[in-house]
């Protein structure tokens, strides 16, 4: 079946696939080996005053100049509005390598941009949005996936009920000739994953395919919906890890770049409710370890607050620290990048609705 998604005009390059930059000690810990403290803490608020950053990117090297971001630079999407209603976020700000922050794109009023956020080398970001009329999840909608130019204006909007269902996380496999973009949906709790295409200049979804489903979703009083989060691709196995905040675990669903069928929830990797607080964003790190943000909003313990875990692509605990140790809810989306003599791993916090970046050489 043919998805029913509806595209504005856009020009989409994209460059060969690659995997995760190879750095890092693949017996040691990602955590372990930052500083104690962020190198740089910088406010997420713009000047409309939305708050509660969800969604983190780092440009990519390869990314083209000319516009309003550049390689290096970090891009962070606000959720809330300035009067804390969530589903009405309508910014994503950037940061530059130096801490300063401006606004790279302000869209419409109750748009709520969501951790969907990611960025093509080639000069496009990806956003999901998730929005409501009042803050409330009795008023949510399904939302769309957005595709910006690399100055900030709306190139393309993707819409489709069951392919895009609230879009809330995505993970990108870039490509020459097109992309494969990874996106969990918290409205239906399914992954999906969209096959993009370039002809004639315009982007064509050239197939969209339902890879996984079954996740639990629902509506949440403090994080408005619960579903599936985040999502983490291994270039060299194919599989994409899930993290599930409703179950409080993480899957895997295998030859997730080729499958055209539905796998359900995949195999059970990583459960421990001691560590895991309702995961949310995921990524894979330079050292093949698995990291993610726990929300606290399932399996909420007190005395482990807004905590970033790190574990085994096996399900073995490796490290944990918290994104802020004085209240729960802080940790939402995580990203990391870097090059051979070392790297940078980027965190939002929530509470003090802050970007903080920690760089390790």
């Amino acid at each position: 079946m043919r998805p029913k998604i509806t595209l504005l005009c856009c020009t989409l390059l994209l460059i060969g696939f690659s995997s995760v930059p190879a750095f890092g000690d693949e017996h040691g810990s990602i955590i372990a080996s930052l500083p104690p403290s962020p190198t740089m803490s910088v406010s997420t608020i713009p000047a409309n005053g939305d708050i509660n950053p969800y969604g983190v990117a780092f440009v990519p090297h390869g990314f083209p100049h000319g516009g309003m971001l550049s390689p290096g630079d970090v891009i962070v999407s606000n959720f809330n509005n300035g009067k804390n209603l969530q589903g009405t976020g309508t910014t994503i700000v950037r940061v530059r390598p130096n801490g300063n922050m401006s606004t790279f794109f302000q869209g419409p009023m109750g748009l709520g941009l969501t951790t969907a956020l990611g960025v093509l080398r080639r000069g496009f970001v990806l956003v999901g949005n998730v929005p409501t009329t009042d803050g409330m999840c009795s008023t949510v909608q399904q939302g769309s996936l957005m595709v910006l130019d690399r100055n900030g204006g709306v190139a393309a909007n993707l819409v489709d009920s069951t392919f895009l269902n609230g879009p809330w996380f995505l993970t990108i496999r870039d490509g020459e000739n097109g992309a494969q973009v990874f996106v969990s949906n918290v409205l239906s709790g399914t992954v999906t994953r969209l096959d993009l295409g370039m002809e004639h200049g315009k982007v064509m979804v050239r197939h969209a395919t339902q890879i996984a489903s079954g996740y639990m979703h629902r509506c949440d009083p403090a994080a408005l919906v619960v579903g599936p989060t985040g999502l983490a691709f291994d270039e060299d196995s194919g599989v994409l890890y899930v993290a599930s905040t409703g179950d409080n675990a993480v899957f895997a669903i295998h030859n997730a770049a080729e499958t055209h069928a539905d796998a359900g929830m995949g195999k059970l990797v990583y459960m421990d409710n001691v560590h895991l607080h309702g995961p949310l964003a995921l990524i894979l790190a330079p050292n093949g370890h698995l990291l993610t943000a726990n929300g606290d909003a399932v399996n909420p313990d007190a005395t482990q607050p807004s905590e970033i875990v790190e574990f085994t692509r096996s399900g073995k605990f490796v490290a944990q620290f918290p994104v802020n140790a004085s209240g729960q809810g802080g940790a939402f989306g995580i990203a990391i990048t870097g090059s051979d003599d070392g790297f940078r791993f980027a965190a939002v916090d929530d509470i003090v609705n802050a970007l903080d970046v920690w760089m390790v050489r």
